[in-house]
């Protein structure tokens, strides 16, 4: 799959887990038949793939781990392959200490969501006429991405951003008359060495205004065609996120991450990917994300348990809803709003 965001430089150790999906490296001691004495995961996919077999039969070892491999891989391919705008893997997670074997959804992508026609106004043109798109679509569009994306993949947004500022620069302040008393306290700044353009006041006002909510069109006011997109992309972030956390393969509960993967640990805490534009906040991205850059991202969008086989399918259900979140977004993104 293409990788369409702005990557920032990261150091990033890599995973401790077998992988599946984009590329699949399960064990090769798979026994002859599906159900013989493996490790938990390999034993729960083959399981799957096993009940998928209309004529069931016996494998050799190798027959055995290829088998498992073409047909998990190849079903997690199908769902993902159309989705452009974030680079995603699946990794199988083998449970210890009593715990069920699990599926993390990886985020590869690291750095700013590339936003097409919403941050670059790109022109349509033909023989008749060329159009620009206005502010308001701009905006209406971006704030449909900023109100939805999360449900499947997270992403830093622009209050985000402010929230990790206020913790950096204004040692939780949220005003700029605190923010100065902290950079004077904390930083020991005087008046004249105080940027202003770095107080809450001076980021907010360099928003560019096709971020600015207050600037939306409202649907009525959209061409059809983009109205459509925003209903789509909306209705499948509300179908994503009506699953219960148990049921979602873009979701996880975060208290045990670090019993499947605890290497984590030590990374820092911020998703991979964001949709606030390098081009007008790059020092601050660079500042907060700096841990991330030398520690590595928070990359793990989901981690599912599968207690028995039958959780694949539901895994594999929901993936679907997560994909047809994603593939809307893409298509708000690519397709521009005066075209149907």
């Amino acid at each position: 799959m293409a990788n369409r965001s702005s990557r920032l430089p990261a150091s990033v150790s890599p995973l401790s887990a077998d992988l599946a999906g984009r590329t699949v490296a399960l064990s090769p001691d798979v026994q002859t038949a599906f159900d013989g004495p493996l490790g938990a995961h390999h034993k729960m996919l083959g399981r799957w793939v096993a009940s998928l077999d209309e004529a069931p039969r016996l494998y050799t070892r190798g027959e055995a781990r290829q088998r498992i491999e073409r047909q998990f891989n190849s079903a997690v391919l199908e769902i993902l392959k159309s989705i452009e705008i974030v680079d995603l893997r699946a990794t199988v997670l083998e449970g210890e200490d009593g715990r069920p074997p699990a599926i993390a959804l990886i985020c590869d992508s690291i750095g700013q969501m590339d936003l097409g026609w919403i941050e670059k106004s790109n022109v349509l043109r033909n023989a008749l006429f060329e159009q620009v798109a206005p502010v308001g679509l701009q905006a209406a569009a971006y704030q449909a991405l900023a109100t939805t994306i999360n449900a499947a993949v997270p992403m830093i947004g622009f209050e985000d951003l402010m929230e990790e500022l206020s913790a950096y620069y204004w040692d939780g302040s949220q005003d700029d008359e605190g923010a100065i008393t902290s950079m004077k306290e904390w930083r020991g700044l005087e008046d004249d060495e105080i940027d202003v353009e770095q107080l809450p006041s001076g980021v907010l006002a360099r928003r560019p205004p096709w971020m600015i909510a207050a600037n939306a069109y409202p649907l009525k006011k959209l061409p059809t065609g983009l109205a459509n997109r925003i209903r789509r992309l909306r209705k499948a972030s509300e179908a994503l996120g009506a699953l219960e956390i148990t049921d979602s393969a873009w979701r996880f509960n975060s208290d045990f991450v670090l019993e499947y993967l605890p290497e984590y640990e030590d990374r820092g805490t911020l998703p991979s990917m964001t949709i606030v534009p390098f081009d007008v906040f790059a020092r601050e991205i660079d500042d907060v994300a700096r841990p991330c850059m030398e520690l590595g991202f928070h990359d793990i969008v989901s981690l599912y348990q599968l207690p028995t086989p039958g959780a694949i399918d539901q895994w594999f259900t929901s993936l679907k809803l997560g994909a047809e979140l994603l593939l809307a977004a893409q298509d708000l993104i690519d397709t521009h709003p005066f075209q149907p």
